[in-house]
């Protein structure tokens, strides 16, 4: 390719609205274009990348025995509708209606498409198991589409989905996807961990994210440097944490005024926030649940949600807290509260003489003591992990890390198969539900996530393996017909060893043809100036590390191979 022939215009400026690395260098670097907000047009050298990492994950699929085809992007209600999902999806979903006042989605997934269309063709265990995949565009209305790629409107997407005869089978193809997913990602060169997740609105039990570790990433994730542990925070389970024995004291209640916040409270009384209970209301579609961490925690609405097996869950507003409990924000406490659902975190239960609001306005109790003073209907695990916590599998502190998630492995177990009716007859003639996993990659996130790993101040860093092409040839001076002639040269004889390069052969200054090839991000650049027509030799400079190597104008090739394999 021609630099002068290609569509890639790049800025000099970062536009306002690009907020993450990733939006602002794909932009800068005409790789992509917005049409409308978390909807974009991929320009060509964002395609050449895409097109690479989608390679690598069809290869990888393939190679555990995936089969590739192609579902609609529109799915009528009724599959939706069969499970369950069309009425509890939420407004993430693209809803649409035909001519006929028919109901259709635009697919934000595909787990009822696929076993509607397996249920129709499988009927004995001699077919299964079975892997399908597809790569396509998928379609979720957020709320705040924003970070450019990384949580936009419309997105490619692989999703591979199992089908096994049992519980054993599951557990192999989902073992064969996460040996898989960690190939690919490794071919694409990034850094990552598999963490424990949430399964979230796909469902089932026994899911790990894959997460490309990143300052800029949404997913805040835990890992032990001691032992294998990592998860995301949603995820991460935690013991309760020992305390001390003390001497029960009296219960008693202070004057607390205008101390609405643990850090108020806390700082009046002279005690450390681990003395004290925080008690948070919220609102679910099974009614009004009040939850208790220690003062120095975070609840974990996640496991909150799954525990009281509720759809939406929200901080209760002033209003129902005063109707409900009858009494005041800022002050509540669990004693003499009157709910029918109160959920304490385990490490409350072993708090002693706490601080907690006296369910009245200014004051508070001081000396509570769990099962004396109040009686949880439910104790269970609900905080947020926290670093230095102990791991979960050695004890020992864990770290925290910041992750973009760009791909999840879920064993969705019959969880739709029953729903839909997809069985098989097994050896012995009985019909049994068909057991099922559901593995996804974001294909253009793990492009957005590429970069937000690998940039620097001058651009994007492109690992060789994705990169929308391996080499840049740039000559010193347009007008010199030696130079031009052998930058032409090389493109050529690179581009027939199989390296991909593009011939920069505008009539322009040497800074922005530098500049622009840094900003682009192409893993070496090889540059043709006077040194070379008079010595013979070629400079190479390395994008990732500055290096710069010379090679002989006779003697490159398999110089320029070998760097490109070590990128």
């Amino acid at each position: 390719m021609l630099v002068s022939q290609l569509y890639a215009p790049t800025l000099r400026e970062t536009p306002a609205e690009a907020e993450v690395v990733s939006h602002q260098l794909m932009l800068r670097s005409g790789m992509i274009r917005k049409a409308a907000g978390g909807v974009y047009t991929y320009m060509p050298l964002a395609l050449r990348v895409l097109r690479k990492i989608e390679n690598i994950v069809r290869q990888e699929m393939d190679a555990k025995g995936g089969q590739e085809l192609l579902m609609p992007i529109i799915q009528p209600a009724e599959m939706w509708q069969e499970t369950g999902r069309w009425d509890v999806y939420g407004d993430e979903m693209f809803r649409l209606k035909d001519r006929h006042n028919r109901d259709f989605c635009l697919g934000p997934t595909h787990e009822e498409m696929i076993t509607t269309l397996v249920r129709s063709d499988v009927r004995s265990y001699r077919q299964l198991p079975l892997k399908l995949y597809q790569i396509q565009n998928k379609y979720r209305d957020e709320r705040r589409p924003r970070f450019g790629l990384m949580r936009g409107r419309e997105f490619i997407m692989k999703d591979l989905y199992s089908f096994d005869k049992d519980e054993e089978g599951l557990a192999k193809s989902y073992d064969q996807m996460y040996e898989a997913y960690t190939a690919i990602f490794n071919r694409c060169g990034l850094t990552f961990r598999a963490v424990e997740a949430d399964g979230g609105a796909i469902g089932g039990s026994g899911t790990h994210e894959f997460m490309v570790i990143a300052d800029s990433g949404e997913a805040a994730i835990v890992y032990c440097p001691s032992c294998e542990y990592a998860a995301n925070v949603e995820k991460a389970e935690l013991k309760a944490i020992s305390i001390p024995k003390e001497e029960l004291k009296a219960l008693s209640i202070v004057d607390t005024p205008g101390t609405k916040s643990i850090e108020a409270v806390t700082t009046l009384l002279g005690i450390n926030a681990d003395k004290a209970i925080k008690t948070l209301v919220y609102n679910t579609d099974k009614g009004v649940v009040v939850a208790l961490v220690r003062g120095d925690h975070e609840v974990n609405e996640i496991k909150l949600q799954n525990l009281v097996d509720c759809l939406t869950i929200e901080l209760a507003d002033e209003k129902t807290i005063v109707e409900t409990l009858g009494s005041t924000p800022g002050f509540i406490g669990p004693v003499g509260i009157k709910i029918p659902m109160l959920i304490a975190d385990s490490t409350v239960m072993n708090q002693y003489n706490a601080v907690c609001g006296a369910n009245a306005p200014d004051k508070h109790y001081c000396n509570v003591n769990a099962k004396r003073d109040f009686s949880p209907t439910i104790i269970a695990d609900i905080r947020l992990i926290q670093e230095n916590d102990p791991c979960p599998h050695c004890s020992l502190p864990v770290k925290t890390a910041r992750g973009i998630e760009v791909g999840q492995v879920f064993k969705l177990h019959t969880k739709y198969s029953k729903a839909l009716k997809a069985t098989y007859l097994d050896v012995n003639g009985r019909e049994q539900p068909m057991v099922m996993g559901c593995y996804g990659i974001g294909v253009s996130r793990t492009m957005a996530a590429t970069i937000e790993q690998n940039n620097d101040e001058y651009g994007i860093i492109w690992p060789a393996a994705i990169a929308p092409y391996h080499v840049i040839i740039v000559p010193i001076s347009p007008k010199d017909e030696a130079q031009m002639s052998l930058s032409n040269s090389i493109y050529k004889t690179l581009n027939a060893s199989g390296i991909e390069a593009v011939f920069d052969d505008r009539n322009e200054r040497p800074g922005v043809k530098f500049k622009d090839a840094d900003l682009i991000g192409y893993p070496l650049k090889v540059t043709v100036g006077p040194k070379t027509i008079n010595e013979n030799i070629i400079e190479v400079k390395v994008r990732r590390t500055g290096e710069v190597l010379y090679f002989d104008v006779n003697n490159y090739l398999e110089d320029i191979k070998s760097l490109l394999a070590r990128l």
